[in-house]
C-alpha cells in the first residue's frame, strides 16, 4: 500500500462543482420555507392542511425516486440522470411560479422533488474520486447542504420583499438551469461508472440495514427532525408576524440566530466526536428540541419567547444534523455505508412530507399553537426511542484497493490487526471495506501492517 497522495485537480474540481449543484438545488427547495405560509394565505383554495402538503410535497416524490434514480444512473450514466433531474426541478419551479391556486403549487413542488438526483450525485462523486479521498469530497457536499439551508432562511424573506414568492420560484428555476450548466461544463466525465458500496445503496444489503436496531433508531431520528423542521415553519412565520415582527424583517432575526446557534453547537460536537460522549450529547440535543418546541407552544404570542426558542431549536438542530450522519457511518456495515445512508436520506425526505401533512392538519383543526404541541410530542417520542441507543465506539471506515495476487493474505493480515472490527470484500471489484476502532488503530498502523 502506498502513502496517500494529495487530491488531484480533477478530484478538487469534482468536489467543488458537485457541491455547487447541491447548493443550487437545496436553495431551490428551502428558499420558500420561511415565507410560504404567509404567501399561501392569498392563494385560491388554501387551507392550512394544503399549505403543509405544498411545502412538504417534494419530500414524498424525492423519497420514492432517489434510490431508483441512483440505480438508473448505474446503467445509463450519471450525467444524463442528473441533467434530467435538474430539468424536472426547473419545470416544477415554473409550474409553482405560475400557479394561482394552492393545488398548482402542490403539483409544482411534487415535480421539483421528482428530480431526485442526490443518489446520482453521490455516485458521480465516487466515480471521480479515489477511495482515500472520497470521504473528503462527500464532506464538501454535506457542508454545502448545510450552507444552502442557512442561506435560504436569510435570503427567502429578502427575496420575498422584492420579487415575491412567484419570483422566488422563478429564481429556483434559474438555479436549476445553472446546475445543468455546471454539470455540462465544469464536472469532469468519469471514464466509467461503477457501483460503490460506500456511496450507493445496494438492494441486496437493504435487509441487513433494516434489521439493525441502531440504524433504525437513527432513521427514525432524521425522520422526526425534518418532520419538526417542516411543521415549525408552517407556524413560525405566522407567529412572528402576529407577535409584532414584520415579514420584511424576519431575516434580521434568522441571521443572528443561525450564526449564534452555529457557535453554540461547537462545544457539543467536540464533546461528542473528540471525547466519546456521543450518546449524552445526542440526548441533550433532542431534549433541547423538546424544550424549544414547548417554549414555542407556551409563548407563541411573545416575541422574546419565539426568539429564545429559535436559538435553542437551531442549536439542537445543528448538533443533530452534524452527529446523525456520523452515527450512521459508525453503525453501518463496512460494505453497507452507502445503503445505510440511502435509507437514512429516504427517511429524511419522508419526514419533510409527514411534517407538512401533520403540521398542516394540526393547524387546520386546532390552531397554530397545536403545531408546536404536536412537534414537541414528536420530539419527546424521539427522546424515548433514542434513549435505548448504544454509546458508539469511535469507529472509522476506509476503502482499500487490492493489488496483485495476495488479496487473501491481505485480508488475513487485516483481520489479525488490533482494532479492526470488520473486513468486507467487494464481490465485483478489487476492493476491501474496513471498519476499525480509532482508539486502537489508525491509517498509519494499517499501512504499516500491510
Amino acid at each position: 500500500m502506498k502513502e496517500q497522495a494529495a487530491m488531484s485537480p480533477i478530484e478538487r474540481r469534482a468536489g467543488l462543482s458537485l457541491a455547487g449543484i447541491f447548493v443550487f438545488r437545496m436553495l431551490g427547495l428551502f428558499l420558500i420555507l420561511p415565507v410560504f405560509a404567509l404567501y399561501a394565505e392569498h392563494l385560491a383554495g388554501t387551507t392550512p392542511l394544503l399549505v403543509g402538503i405544498a411545502i412538504g410535497a417534494y419530500g414524498l416524490t424525492q423519497a420514492i425516486l432517489q434510490v431508483p434514480f441512483g440505480m438508473i444512473s448505474d446503467r445509463i450514466g450519471r450525467k444524463p440522470v442528473i441533467i434530467a433531474g435538474l430539468l424536472l426541478f426547473a419545470i416544477g419551479s415554473v409550474i409553482a411560479a405560475r400557479a394561482d391556486t394552492i393545488w398548482g403549487v402542490i403539483v409544482g413542488r411534487a415535480i421539483q422533488g421528482s428530480g431526485a438526483i442526490a443518489a446520482a450525485i453521490m455516485a458521480l462523486a465516487a466515480d471521480l474520486t479515489r477511495e482515500e479521498h472520497r470521504t473528503k469530497v462527500m464532506a464538501m457536499i454535506g457542508m454545502s447542504i448545510g450552507m444552502a439551508f442557512a442561506l435560504a432562511l436569510v435570503l427567502g424573506p429578502i427575496l420575498n420583499q422584492h420579487i415575491g414568492v412567484p419570483g422566488i420560484f422563478w429564481v429556483t428555476a434559474g438555479l436549476a438551469l445553472a446546475g445543468v450548466a455546471i454539470i455540462v461544463l465544469a464536472v469532469p466525465t468519469p471514464p466509467r461508472s461503477s457501483l460503490h458500496r460506500d456511496a450507493e445503496a445496494v438492494p441486496a444489503l437493504l435487509g441487513r440495514v433494516f434489521r439493525d436496531g441502531q440504524l433504525l433508531r437513527l432513521d427514525f431520528g432524521i425522520f422526526t427532525l425534518h418532520l419538526m423542521l417542516t411543521s415549525v415553519f408552517l407556524a413560525l412565520p405566522l407567529s412572528l408576524r402576529d407577535a409584532g415582527l414584520p415579514e420584511a424583517r424576519h431575516w434580521m432575526l434568522y441571521l443572528p440566530v443561525l450564526l449564534g446557534s452555529m457557535v453554540l453547537m461547537v462545544p457539543f460536537v467536540i464533546a461528542a466526536e473528540k471525547h466519546g460522549r456521543m450518546k449524552p450529547v445526542f440526548l441533550i440535543a433532542v431534549a433541547l428540541l423538546v424544550a424549544a418546541l414547548t417554549l414555542f407552544w407556551l409563548g407563541a404570542d411573545a416575541l422574546w419567547a419565539l426568539v429564545l426558542g429559535l436559538v435553542v431549536f437551531f442549536t439542537a438542530f445543528n448538533i443533530l444534523e452534524a452527529t446523525l450522519p456520523s452515527l450512521v457511518s459508525r453503525f453501518a456495515p463496512a460494505d453497507g455505508k452507502g445503503t445505510a445512508m440511502g435509507v437514512y436520506s429516504t427517511s429524511q425526505f419522508l419526514g419533510a412530507f409527514a411534517g407538512g401533512a401533520i403540521g398542516g392538519w394540526a393547524h387546520q383543526h386546532f390552531g397554530v399553537t397545536a403545531v408546536y404541541l404536536a412537534t414537541a410530542l414528536a420530539a419527546l417520542v424521539w427522546l424515548l426511542v433514542a434513549s435505548g441507543m448504544q454509546n458508539p465506539r469511535k469507529l472509522r471506515n476506509r476503502v482499500l484497493k487490492l493489488e496483485g495476487e495476495k488479496s487473501d493474505a491481505v485480508i488475513e493480515t487485516l483481520r489479525r490487526l488490533e482494532g479492526i472490527v470488520e473486513v468486507a470484500r467487494d464481490p465485483e471489484q478489487p476492493l476491501l471495506y474496513l471498519k476499525y476502532d480509532a482508539d486502537l488503530t489508525d491509517d498509519e498502523r494499517i499501512e504499516a501492517a500491510l
